[in-house]
C-alpha cells in the first residue's frame, strides 16, 4: 500500500515540477506548485500513518498551502493590474 502511495506521490511532484519549469502563466505555476505541495503532502500522511504524526504534519502543510495560494492569487491580481499581463516573461521588472 505504502508503494503505491509513493509511486503516486512521486508522479504528482513530477507532473508539478513539469509545470512549473515549463509554463510561462502564473495562474499555472501557483497550481504546478500546489501539486507539488500535495505529493509532500501524501508523502507525510503514507510515511507517519502508524504513529499519526504524518496526519499532523499533512494538515500543517493543507494550512501553508492554503495561505501560498491566498497570498500567490493576490500577487498575481497585484502584477496583472500594473502590467496588464501573467506572462512571466514578460513582467521581468518589479519596480515602479
Amino acid at each position: 500500500m505504502m508503494l503505491e502511495l509513493f509511486i503516486v506521490s512521486a508522479f504528482l511532484f513530477s507532473i508539478g515540477l513539469a509545470i512549473v519549469i515549463t509554463r510561462k502563466n502564473a495562474i499555472f505555476v501557483l497550481m504546478g506548485i500546489e501539486l507539488m505541495l500535495n505529493a509532500s503532502n501524501i508523502n507525510l500522511i503514507a510515511m507517519g500513518g502508524a504513529n499519526g504524526q504524518g496526519v499532523f504534519f499533512g494538515l500543517f502543510v493543507i494550512v501553508i498551502a492554503a495561505a501560498e495560494a491566498a497570498v500567490g492569487l493576490a500577487l498575481v491580481l497585484k502584477i496583472y493590474h500594473h502590467y496588464n499581463t501573467i506572462e512571466l516573461d514578460k513582467v521581468n521588472e518589479l519596480k515602479d
